[in-house]
C-alpha cells in the first residue's frame, strides 16, 4: 500500500479517550468550494415534485419508506419536517427546505466520491486499524435556516452494526458550525460504556430495539468547528445537534466508515445492499 497512517499518537489517544477527534484544516477551501457548487447543481436538477420523503430522527419509523430503503445506492433527496405548510406545500424554495442528501454520494458523484476516496480518509483510517474499510453511507447535511432539525442523541454503531461493531463517523463542516447554528454535541467519553441500542429493520419496517435511555444534557460539550475540519466520531459515542434556529445554515458532508475485514455486516441493518461496496483498500 502507498499510504500510511496520518494520526499522530496524541491524537490516537485523545480519540480513544474522548470518542471523538477534530482534525483542524482537514480540507482545503477548493475542495469545500467544489462540493458545494456540485450540490448546489445537484438541487437546481431536483424536482421537487417527484417525491416529498420527509426525513426526521425523532419518528423515523414513520417517516421511512421505500424511497429511505432505495437511497443505500442513489442520491435522494429528503425535505426537512418544517418545509411544508398544513395543505403540504413547501414553504420556501426547495434549496431552503431539504434536510439531507444521501446515501451514496461518495460512490455516484464524481465531486463527493474525489474527496471520499481520497488518499488523506484512507490514511486516517489506516491509523484507526481498519483493514478493508468501506464506506457504507455518506450524507450531505444542510441543518437549514430556522427549520434546520434537531438530531436527537444517537450512537452511529446502532444503526450500521457489524460483528463486532466497527463503525466511524467522518463529518466534514463546509461551514462553521457553532452552538448558534446547530454544531455537533458529544458525551466526551460515552463511547467506553458500548452499545446501547440497535436500529432494526424487519417486515414490520425499521424500529430500536430498545427505548432511548434519557440523557443529562449538561453532560454533552459542543464541538464548534471551523468550514474545512473534519470531525472523528467513534460509532458509539453518543451525540447529537440541537435545532438551527439562527438565520445561518450549517452545511457539513458526513461518511459512515466500517470494516469489512474479520467482521459481518447485520442482515437486520437498514441499509440492504444489491452490491457490495468496493473497500478503500486492502492492508
Amino acid at each position: 500500500m502507498a499510504i500510511a497512517g496520518n494520526l499522530s499518537p496524541d491524537q490516537l489517544d485523545s480519540f480513544h479517550s474522548q470518542g471523538f477527534l477534530v482534525l483542524e484544516a482537514f480540507t482545503s477551501p477548493e475542495e469545500i468550494d467544489a462540493m458545494r457548487k456540485r450540490m448546489d447543481q445537484l438541487l437546481d436538477d431536483f424536482d421537487c415534485s417527484s417525491t416529498t420523503s420527509i426525513f426526521s430522527t425523532r419518528d423515523q419509523q414513520r417517516t421511512s419508506d421505500d424511497y429511505f430503503y432505495d437511497s443505500a445506492e442513489k442520491v435522494s433527496f429528503f425535505f426537512e419536517e418544517k418545509a411544508f405548510d398544513n395543505d403540504g406545500n413547501l414553504k420556501q424554495p426547495k434549496q431552503l427546505s431539504i434536510n439531507k442528501v444521501g446515501h451514496a454520494l461518495h460512490e455516484i458523484d464524481p465531486v463527493f466520491k474525489e474527496f471520499s476516496c481520497s488518499d488523506k480518509l484512507s490514511s486516517l483510517l489506516l491509523s484507526l486499524d481498519y483493514k478493508r474499510p468501506v464506506i457504507i453511507q455518506s450524507m450531505y447535511i444542510f441543518k437549514q435556516p430556522g427549520i434546520g432539525g434537531e438530531v436527537v442523541p444517537h450512537q452511529d454503531n446502532s444503526f450500521l452494526y457489524t460483528e463486532p461493531a466497527t463503525c466511524t463517523g467522518l463529518w466534514l463542516a463546509l461551514e462553521d458550525a457553532t452552538t448558534t447554528n446547530g454544531c455537533l454535541w458529544a458525551i466526551p467519553g460515552s463511547h467506553k460504556k458500548g452499545l446501547v441500542r440497535r436500529f432494526i429493520r424487519d417486515e414490520n419496517g425499521v424500529h430500536f430495539d430498545k427505548p432511548s435511555p434519557s440523557y443529562d444534557q449538561k453532560d454533552f460539550v459542543p464541538v464548534e468547528v471551523k468550514s474545512g475540519s473534519l470531525v472523528v466520531i467513534h460509532g458509539d459515542l453518543i451525540h447529537q445537534s440541537y435545532e438551527n434556529q439562527s438565520s445561518k445554515s450549517r452545511h457539513a458532508y458526513s461518511l459512515h466508515v466500517v470494516d469489512t475485514a474479520g467482521c459481518k455486516w447485520a442482515q437486520d441493518n437498514w441499509i440492504r445492499r444489491k452490491v457490495d461496496p468496493e473497500p478503500l483498500y486492502v492492508s
